[in-house]
Parts: C-alpha cells; structure tokens; sequence
C-alpha cells in the first residue's frame, strides 16, 4: 500500500515526504498485588509532508491498507493544507549512507505470545503479595509490565526509502508506605531485549524498599549551601533544562543562553554526549524520522559546547550539519529531540562520598529553561555521616542551572540507566531552603 501512495505522490508536481509505522503492545498493570488490567493495542498509519512553492502541508491517516481512492484523496488534501497554510518548507533529507544499528530488535519479544506475558504478570503480582505479607499490611505493591514491537518506515521524493523493526520492554515497580507517616519508593527499567524478570523484580523490589524505608523516616532538612551530590535521577531533571537550550530550534529563535559553539557552558570535569549508535539501548535508531543517519553527537566535551541538537529544517536554518535528531511518530511532523543521553567527564570515587545527596526531584516542568532558574521539590535525599544516611525530603533545591554546570567539580565512575539516561553521580554546588 505505500508502494501505491509513493505512485500517486510522484505523479503530482511536488516535493513529498512519507512516514509510516506498525506496531503491537502488550501491558499489564498490578495494583495493590493484584493484575488490575491486561491489553494488547494494535497501532498503524501513514503521515504525508508535502513541499509546494516555498510552502509546507502535513496531514496523516490511520491504518496501513486503504483503498486507491483514499490515498488519492488523502494526497489532495495534504497538498491544500500546503496551498493554504503558512508553514514554509525548507526541503527533505538528502539520501545518505546508513549504518544499522544492533540490537534493538530482539525475536524472543516479537513472537512473545500474550498468554506468556500475562503468565509474567500474574508472577509479578503473586510475589508483591508474599512481599507485603512479609513485611505487613502498611505496604502497598504496584507494578506495570510492557512489551512492544514495531515497524516504522520512510521514504521521500530524494530518493529515502528504508525501514527498521524495533523491541522494547519495560519494568516497573512502585512501593508506598503509609502508616501515620508516608512513604515511597520505584524503580524503573527499559530494554530492547527480554529481560529477566525474575532476577529484575529482585532488584527492583530491594532498590524500591530502600527507598521507601528512607522516604518514610525522612523530614525536611534545615538550610544548607554548599557541596553537594546529586545522584542520576536528579542529573536528569536538573540537565532537562540545560539540554532545552542545546536545542537548534531554540537557538535560531533566540530562546536559548548560547549562541555559538566554542562557548564554555560547564567545568572542565563534565562531558555530555546524545548518542543513538548504542548498541541495545532504548532510544538507539539507524535513522530518525526523516531519514538522516542515527549518529554520536557530542555536545559538550570538557565543558565546551560542541553541537545542537539539529533536524533537518534548523540545520539547513542555521546552516550546521545535521546531527539526526528529529523524533515523530506518524501523527505528527518532525521536531527535535533527543536519543541516548550520557553524562561523562572526568571520574571520581562519588560513591564514599559524606555529605549532602540529593536522590530524586520534582517540578522540572516549572521552571524556567530561557533563565535557568529553577525550584525543585527535594522527593528523596539524605546525608551521609560517618557512614550512616539520614534521609530528608520536602526541601526545596533552588538555584540556578548555567550556575549549576559551572559549579561541576567532578562525575562519579559508577553509571546508573534510566531509560534513556545515562549518567553516574555528579558533584557541585547547591542550595537547599
């Protein structure tokens, strides 16, 4: 069926872009011990950019398999959108050379049966139960299990064609304990290939409990400026608003702190890296979705800024090379994103580290990125004092994030994965109220 629309496309006098995908999913959610809800989802459609006269149109349909009739209609009314619309074209991706990346696709996921995945939920659910048995009634077990599979595919009037299948599954585990006082703790894990849930739940269950025992004896922590560690998942929030002014798009328009590559935005200490050639990591692609080569794009090294982050209409923009790093599914247009993030830089043992540690925050999302200024609700800290942790939360870490980043002192050498983030530990300046 796309062989047809690309037909139609090329008999019309116009620049055209096709995007597709196919995919299924599996998920199950755990509730107080209990398999609450079980589904698999099926997705499918095709979106349409088109180039006409200096202007852009996008529009897109679900489904794969559609009669002539409707591909034809669906062509004329993609190419109106661009007759009457304001958004300029800037043309499609050139045809490159494309490097396949490994393992993101693993056949033991593909063929996995429902009835085996839903046999994997019920497991988790029964040995959240013996856990809450063993540690009493005061604890509340959640979970959700997900297995995905897809095929997303391109081509445009440059001559793109190609297509990749991918796997996914994810793991997570959400504990709270309430009795009087308050409690909480998770842990998360995504991966391209089946993992092994039993060794998994394990860890995760452990991780999760230290957490919620922590949380739950924690209080505010008095004012406190200084040196202080703040572990990967806060590197993550702390370094969403810094990556936003890495962005091409916020660049050309003026929304980002930098200007130019060659600035110094950080310490000598801190390396960060957008990296889609990983073999086997989530956000890993041989293309993005317009077709530009999956690449390593080092953004800073030693604290000197690199590259931005650039798809094809703000590399040709600011005239940069592109670093393919456009993201879409076929509901909508290409826009800038991000594939793996890695904090590297100059390692030190973090881990001994005694002092002020900073776990988890919230309230990213409200701070302001143009600035860098930024208020975050402390989830879960603790200091550690001769060995011991006392836990702490409800605090506010306030600051500044281009402060922040040339406060760096060092990156510790044990790495944590999140998702798509990859970092260890980072030791700065902070300032908690």
């Amino acid at each position: 069926m796309i062989n047809e629309l690309i037909k139609i496309l090329n008999r019309e006098n116009i620049e055209w872009e096709v995007y597709w995908e196919i995919g299924r999913g599996s998920s199950f959610k755990i509730e107080k011990c209990e398999l609450e809800r079980a589904q698999r989802k099926y997705h499918s459609g095709i979106g349409l950019r088109v180039g006409y006269k200096g202007k852009q149109g996008f529009s897109y349909i679900t489904g794969i398999n559609h009669p002539k009739e409707e591909l034809k209609k669906f062509v004329k009314r993609t190419i109106k959108l661009a007759k009457v619309g304001q958004v300029k074209f800037y043309g499609f991706s050139d045809k490159k050379p494309i490097k396949k990346v490994n393992g993101i696709y693993d056949k033991k996921i593909a063929e996995l049966e429902f009835e085996e995945a839903l046999k994997m939920g019920k497991e988790i659910s029964q040995k959240e139960s013996e856990l809450r048995e063993k540690y009493g009634t005061g604890y509340t077990f959640s979970g959700r299990l997900a297995f995905g599979v897809a095929k997303d595919g391109i081509a445009n009037s440059n001559g793109i064609e190609m297509m990749e299948e991918g796997t996914a599954t994810s793991f997570s585990v959400y504990i709270v304990k309430k009795d009087g006082k308050v409690g909480s703790g998770d842990y998360y894990k995504a991966s391209r290939i089946l993992m092994n849930f039993e060794k998994e739940l394990e860890i995760g269950l452990e991780k999760a409990l230290q957490e919620t025992k922590l949380s739950y004896n924690a209080k505010p922590l008095n004012s406190f400026e200084g040196e202080l560690v703040l572990e990967p998942h806060s590197v993550a929030s702390i370094l969403e608003l810094f990556i936003s002014n890495l962005r091409g798009d916020n660049l050309y328009h003026k929304r980002s702190k930098f200007t130019t590559v060659g600035e110094s935005v950080a310490t000598e200490p801190f390396t960060l890296i957008d990296d889609a050639t990983l073999e086997g990591k989530i956000a890993s692609y041989s293309f993005d979705g317009e077709g530009n080569p999956g690449q390593r794009t080092v953004l800073v090294e030693n604290g000197i800024l690199k590259n931005f982050l650039l798809d094809e209409t703000y590399a040709r923009l600011l005239g940069m090379e592109n670093t393919g790093n456009a993201v879409r599914d076929f509901r909508t247009s290409p826009h800038i994103g991000t594939s793996n993030i890695i904090v590297d830089g100059k390692r030190e043992n973090l881990e001994d580290f005694e002092g002020v540690v900073i776990k988890k925050v919230f309230g990213e999302h409200t701070a302001n990125p143009i600035s860098g200024d930024f208020s975050l609700t402390v989830e879960l800290g603790y200091i550690v004092k001769n060995g011991e942790l006392i836990p702490f939360k409800d605090s506010m870490l306030v600051g500044n994030v281009f402060e922040f980043m040339n406060s760096i002192r060092a990156v510790g050498r044990k790495e944590e994965e999140i998702g798509a983030f990859i970092s260890p530990r980072i030791l700065g300046i902070g300032k908690i109220v």
